[in-house]
């Protein structure tokens, strides 16, 4: 579905290279600048530092002179305003309008555009009636300023998750479990390592062994971690090596 973010009026670079950067983060790409204080403001150093790699939006952004000229093929239009207008759309917090959107299915196919007033005024009157909805931040009461990029963050978020959102990535490639071989290994080296440090007695060892196979059962090792605990028993018949043992040279279980 077609998404298009427009700035209105927009008085500060860094807020349209904030504003790239957070499209971005959540794969939107088509940005419109509508009458920016700037001519140049897609290249001002300051627009390119806060895109922080957002480089393609900004290079892709279109600027135009009327708000006519950016709404050229949207057909559902979102006003984003802290303060309701008499006689204007519904105001909605932003995941409550896009849950009502996405579950009548009126999402029209032409697609949708977030309108975002200038830093100092906020959205005109004019425009705001035009719109289908005013989203509005739920914030404190007492302090509900937001920064244009932190706004465009927020909506464009919401709007993703609405579209049914990015899977979370894992940090780490999940390791491959050890096979009862691997496991039987390395729990025999354990107890030759206990028995080296006097921690097991060979003529009494009781339940230990059967216990710690239980217990890395349930840990389902990994393979790495496999090699991490044959390391240790290494370790242990090395350091076993240089010492004493006990008196009694067992462990209970």
């Amino acid at each position: 579905m077609q998404t298009r973010f427009i700035l209105i009026q927009t008085s500060h670079a860094g807020n349209v290279g904030a504003t790239a950067r957070a499209m971005k983060t959540m794969g939107f790409g088509d940005l419109v600048l509508v009458a920016p204080r700037w001519d140049n403001v897609l290249r001002r150093e300051e627009t390119i530092q806060r895109a922080s790699g957002a480089l393609d939006v900004l290079k892709n952004a279109r600027i135009v002179a009327t708000l006519d000229e950016a709404l050229d093929g949207m057909t559902h239009l979102c006003a984003t305003a802290m303060t309701p207008r008499d006689f204007g759309p519904p105001t909605r917090a932003p995941r409550q309008h896009f849950e009502l959107l996405m579950k009548e299915q009126q999402t029209p196919p032409g697609g949708v555009a977030f309108l975002f007033g200038s830093e100092r005024f906020g959205m005109a009157n004019e425009d705001v009636y035009r719109c289908h909805v005013a989203l509005s931040i739920p914030t404190d009461p007492n302090f509900g300023s937001l920064n244009l990029g932190a706004a465009v963050q927020l909506i464009a978020y919401e709007w993703r998750q609405a579209l049914g959102g990015f899977p979370v990535q894992q940090a780490t490639v999940p390791g491959v479990l050890a096979d009862a071989q691997q496991l039987g290994g390395m729990l025999a080296h354990w107890e030759k390592a206990l028995v080296d440090i006097g921690f097991l007695d060979p003529q009494a060892p009781k339940k230990l062994m059967p216990r710690l196979n239980q217990l890395f059962n349930r840990a389902q090792l990994t393979q790495e971690e496999i090699h991490i605990l044959r390391g240790v028993a290494k370790a242990m018949t090395a350091a076993g090596s240089h010492s004493t043992p006990a008196a009694d040279g067992s462990a209970k279980s």
